[in-house]
């Protein structure tokens, strides 16, 4: 592997997409894979919170988050992105040790409609923005409060839970490109909008 990352945006397996047409928008389609989304992710925080309560067994503390974290992972990257919101997101290695990212969307249907519901959707983003931002306060917390023995998992959170963000916020807008745009047009709207605000202000 060369180091050299090439992005490719395909589109991912159109799979049920009658079936998730059918269904009703703000009903939980996946209960159990609503309920892992979460599970994993706010049970290692629960457990870096109380842990010192629990045990004073430092190495069972944090294998037991390193584990949470792990499966947390594996279980949002592969099967919770891909039910709950359409998204997929891997990297893979070609012939050449050349390193591809690959953002995956399920197609829209022709009609415009969603395929994915409403209420599963606030879920997913819900948790997948929140836990990392709690971990980072975490981060912090135990770089000022000289908890070195700690950093190690709370940086662990960060890297894993982080990782997901990047990449689901990267299939949800494709390409580095397209990423970069949005955030000037917003910002672009944002100035736009403060000006005429300011200019109808002088006016009156």
């Amino acid at each position: 592997q060369d180091g050299s990352d090439d992005i490719e945006d395909v589109s991912l397996f159109d799979a049920d997409d009658d079936v998730s047409r059918r269904s009703k928008k703000s009903k939980i389609r996946h209960p159990v894979a609503s309920f892992f989304h979460l599970f994993f992710r706010v049970s290692a925080i629960v457990v870096y919170l109380l842990c010192e309560l629990l045990t004073s067994s430092f190495i069972a503390c944090m294998v037991t988050i390193i584990l949470l974290l792990s499966c947390d992972f594996w279980a949002v990257k592969n099967v919770t992105g891909r039910l709950m919101v359409g998204l997929r997101w891997w990297n893979q290695v070609d012939d050449d040790g050349r390193s591809h990212w690959v953002f995956e969307a399920r197609k829209v249907p022709a009609q415009g409609g969603k395929t994915s519901s409403e209420a599963e959707s606030r879920i997913f983003w819900l948790g997948l923005i929140t836990c990392p931002m709690i971990w980072v306060i975490f981060a912090f917390s135990a770089l000022f409060s000289f908890k070195v023995k700690w950093l190690a998992v709370v940086v662990m959170g960060v890297v894993l839970q982080g990782a997901n963000l990047y990449g689901y916020i990267r299939c949800k807008v494709g390409s580095r490109k397209n990423l970069t745009s949005m955030a000037t047009n917003y910002l672009g709207k944002q100035f736009l909008r403060q000006t005429m605000a300011t200019e109808d202000q002088a006016a009156s």
